[in-house]
């Protein structure tokens, strides 16, 4: 029961993503467009380390990085 419960909460916190996402790229429009193939490569990076997380059966690192993942796609793609 505990499990499932860590487990709703971070995918009311993944969900949370979509609008801070929103949120951020509306207010840095500036940085993104110079800035577009470094949001990339921290894209890349946080689904390695998402992976990695899953490998080594660690929820906080996995939700961490998939949560920089959803915000920092959801930036690119407004």
């Amino acid at each position: 029961m505990q499990v499932m419960i860590k487990l709703l909460l971070g995918i009311a916190v993944l969900l949370l993503g979509i609008p801070v996402g929103n949120l951020l790229a509306k207010a840095t429009n500036d940085e993104l467009k110079a800035g577009k193939k470094w949001f990339r490569i921290i894209v890349i990076m946080g689904l390695i380390g998402a992976v990695i997380s899953l490998i080594f059966r660690n929820d906080a690192l996995l939700f961490t990085f998939l949560f920089i993942v959803i915000v920092t796609n959801k930036s690119l793609r407004r």
